[in-house]
C-alpha cells in the first residue's frame, strides 16, 4: 500500500462523523440554586449538563434509547420549535427556558416562561428530570469523596427519585454506587441502600 493511500485512509478515519440532530435546553432563574442549567442531547442519547454557559467541565451522561426516542419524538411533535410556546396567562416567573433544535445548518429556537402546550410541558419535564438527576449525581459524588457521613442522605435522596421515576440515564450512578458498596469505611446502612439502588438500576423497570 503506497504512502498516499495510507495517508488518505488515515485522514478519512480521523474525520468527524456526520452530525445528527441535537436538542438544547437551558433555564435561567436568577436567585435559584443553581441560577442556570443547560442540557444538550444528541440523537444517540449522549448528553451534557452544565451550570454555566462557559462551563468547561460538563457532566456527561447517556440516555437509554427509549428515553432518547421519547425526547426527540416530543421535539418532532413541537415542529422543532418553529412556533411560539409562551402562554398568554399571567403567571409567576419560573425561569426563562429555551428549547433549541440543531441539525446541521437547520436551527430553531423558542423561549418561554410558562407554556400550556402539553408536548412542551412534557419535554420541559424531561429536561427538569435530567437536571435533577445531574444535581443528585453531583451530590452523591461529592458526599462519597468528602463527606462519608453524608452518603446515607445522598443515597436516600437517590432512592426516592428512583421510586418516583425521576431519574434519567440512571446507569451513570453505577460507578459511584459500586465504590460505596465495596468500601467498608462507609456506613453499613448506606452501603446496603446503595446496593439496593444499584440492583434496581441494573434490573431496569419492571415489564409492562
Amino acid at each position: 500500500m503506497n504512502r498516499l493511500l495510507i495517508l488518505a485512509l488515515t485522514l478519512a478515519g480521523s474525520l468527524p462523523a456526520a452530525e445528527g440532530p441535537r436538542l438544547f435546553y437551558s433555564k435561567a432563574f436568577p436567585g435559584s440554586t443553581p441560577a442556570y442549567v443547560q442540557v444538550t442531547v444528541e440523537r444517540s442519547g449522549a448528553a451534557e449538563y452544565r451550570e454555566a454557559p462557559d462551563d468547561d467541565s460538563p457532566l456527561t451522561f447517556k440516555l437509554t434509547q427509549a428515553e432518547a426516542d421519547e425526547v426527540f419524538a416530543l421535539a418532532d411533535k413541537l415542529d422543532h420549535f418553529k412556533n411560539p410556546l409562551e402562554s398568554p396567562l399571567k403567571v409567576a416567573f419560573m425561569g426563562k427556558k429555551t428549547f433549541r433544535w440543531e441539525n446541521g445548518a437547520e436551527k430553531h429556537e423558542v423561549q418561554f416562561n410558562y407554556s400550556e402546550d402539553p408536548n412542551a410541558r412534557e419535554l420541559w419535564d424531561w429536561f427538569e428530570r435530567m437536571t435533577d438527576s445531574e444535581q443528585l449525581r453531583i451530590n452523591l459524588d461529592r458526599s462519597a469523596k468528602y463527606d462519608k457521613l453524608g452518603v446515607f442522605k445522598a443515597v436516600t435522596q437517590l432512592e426516592d427519585a428512583l421510586a418516583r421515576k425521576r431519574l434519567v440515564g440512571a446507569e451513570q450512578f453505577l460507578p459511584t454506587l459500586d465504590r460505596i458498596i465495596k468500601n467498608e469505611t462507609y456506613m453499613h446502612t448506606a452501603r446496603v441502600r446503595a446496593s439496593e439502588i444499584a440492583e434496581a438500576i441494573r434490573n431496569g423497570p419492571p415489564a409492562q
